[in-house]
């Protein structure tokens, strides 16, 4: 592994390990998910004047009036998507740096990313590919539409806010399926898991959360 990678100073592997500890002190218990945190290094994921930041429990901008969730939303989210079992087919709405994506995809079988703004996507997808992640599905496009090629998927995350879930979302879930996002408006946003059962969708509010809005069309 590189120099870039393995991280100096704020930016190194006992730095990382500190945050798998907050995380564990947060309530996050998934092995698999403090795992895959543990070897994936946040800070390649942000601009270079916010290395050294990249391990503290916050948000960071990305550009593009976007951002990279905390470590304990990312961990929280990949945890309640898996709670019930392993998915298969997953879907991600918001590439944004690749950090979540470079998480999800070491944890489930495929995965398809969505992100409506191509410098992103682009600079995303590099990145993973530095860290040899190669097997993630992606399209530039609106996030509120899903993928429906690729439908159903036993597995959705999005990782920014619509007033109201898009109903594209709920009907490329399986049956089984969990659907992890947050919804609302700025200031009331709750993040929520939705399971679509034989009957219908189940849906359990967990906690207020703070995200980006989730927004339409796409963005070159």
């Amino acid at each position: 592994m590189s120099r870039r990678l393995q991280g100096i100073g704020m930016t190194s592997r006992r730095t990382r390990e500190r945050m798998i500890s907050r995380l564990r002190q947060q309530g996050i218990t998934n092995s698999n998910v403090l795992a895959a945190m543990a070897d994936t290094p946040r800070h390649i994921f942000v601009d270079e004047a916010l290395e050294s930041r990249a391990y503290e429990d916050t948000a960071l901008p990305i550009g593009h009036n976007q951002t990279i969730s905390q470590p304990y939303i990312v961990a929280k989210m990949t945890e309640l998507l898996l709670e019930f079992g392993p998915r298969k087919n997953v879907l991600e709405i918001g590439t944004g740096c690749g950090y979540q994506t470079a998480i999800l995809a070491k944890l489930v079988g495929q995965l398809y990313s969505v992100e409506r703004i191509a410098p992103l996507m682009k600079k995303a997808r590099d990145t993973l590919w530095e860290l040899g992640i190669k097997t993630v599905g992606f399209k530039h496009s609106d996030g509120g539409w899903g993928w429906p090629e690729h439908a159903p998927f036993d597995g959705i995350l999005a990782a920014a806010a619509p007033p109201e879930v898009p109903p594209a979302l709920l009907e490329q879930l399986a049956v089984g399926g969990v659907l992890v996002i947050p919804v609302g408006l700025e200031g009331r946003q709750e993040l929520h898991r939705i399971t679509r059962t034989e009957h219908g969708f189940e849906d359990e509010v967990i906690e207020r959360v703070t995200f980006v809005p989730f927004l339409s069309g796409v963005s070159r």
